[in-house]
């Protein structure tokens, strides 16, 4: 019996990686504000952001935005983006997250004009998850200090390796044993 429950939850964390506007995001009335809303690492778990820290920076070069709900009701903007190796990602902007940035920036095929990209990791199990941006002009490496302080850097996260705090907690199931 606990191979079977087991088997359903792994299912359950596997559809979701393939629904990104669901899986990111709690529904609507879960009691979670835009506010207060955490933002997880899909792998792991691992606190990332909370909802206030979604920053949109607009892209000419995105192939496709739309505003989607998906941090407690909130409309959030998701731009698509295409890599040279044509493989798209569908992302957010936020103005900061706790992840682990991969120096040196590099200047080439960066979806924000005027922007050098990084690689953005998750700092416990070292996912990819997405890509942090500072000014071109700046040096290609800079200290995680300069690159948090400045207003000018922001992180476009992969909408598929986030979940929200609301959403993983409804996947969890409670033995019973706790429930008696």
């Amino acid at each position: 019996m606990l191979e079977m429950k087991y088997i359903s939850f792994v299912l359950l964390l596997h559809a979701a990686a393939y629904e990104p506007s669901s899986a990111c995001g709690g529904a609507a009335g879960t009691g979670g504000t835009s506010a207060d809303t955490l933002i997880l690492c899909r792998a792991c778990g691992h606190e990332l952001a909370v909802g206030t820290n979604i920053h949109f920076v607009p892209s000419r070069l995105a192939l496709f935005s739309r505003n989607d709900t998906l941090l407690g009701g909130r409309r959030v903007n998701v731009q698509l983006f295409e890599n040279p190796h044509g493989h798209q990602f569908e992302v957010i902007t936020f103005r900061k997250a706790d992840v682990t940035l991969h120096w040196p920036a590099d200047k080439h095929f960066s979806w924000f004009p005027e922007f050098s990209w990084t690689l953005a990791t998750c700092p416990r199990c070292r996912t990819h998850l997405g890509w942090a941006f500072q000014p071109s002009r700046w040096p290609n490496t800079v200290t995680k200090a300069t690159f948090e302080e400045s207003p000018h850097t922001f992180l476009a996260l992969i909408t598929h390796q986030l979940l929200t705090e609301d959403y993983a907690s409804s996947l969890l199931m409670t033995p019973k044993s706790f429930t008696s």
